[in-house]
């Protein structure tokens, strides 16, 4: 872990799970990344504005904390087809399982749920497999 960085990856933890209170308290949602995204497929009155205001600070925040110095060249080795591949399959297999990481490990964890504990746990579980996989037997 060369590339450690333990207080930007800290900060950026709080700041997520501030987010994650924010939008929970000031709006009453969940903040589950894919539930979210999966809402601007379909539009509904009154659910669109703050859908759109969340995916785009999602997409912005990185460039301005770039922009700002705050961020080294991170070399993914892999296609831009690839990664969009990967990305669907993700967000194909969230929907199936009724919601990612950010739904259900924030958010889920911190209002007690025990489907968020179980997917949390089937998610780190899945994680590890695949990064011994591609590190070890790839």
């Amino acid at each position: 872990m060369s590339h450690f960085t333990p207080y930007p990856a800290l900060f950026g933890g709080a700041l997520i799970g501030l987010s994650a209170a924010l939008l929970l308290y000031l709006n009453q949602r969940t903040a589950g990344i894919s539930g979210i995204a999966a809402g601007l497929l379909r539009f509904t009155k009154n659910d669109y504005g703050w859908r759109v205001c969340f995916i785009a600070g999602l997409i912005l925040a990185p460039l301005l904390y770039r922009f700002a110095g705050g961020a080294s060249e991170v070399e993914l080795g892999t296609s831009h087809a690839q990664l969009l591949f990967a990305g669907l399959l993700v967000g194909y297999g969230t929907r199936m399982s009724g919601g990612c990481t950010s739904g259900h490990a924030v958010c889920g964890l911190a209002r007690g749920a025990l489907r968020s504990l179980v997917a949390t746990v089937i998610f780190m579980l899945t994680a590890a497999v695949t990064v011994y996989m591609v590190r070890h037997l790839l």
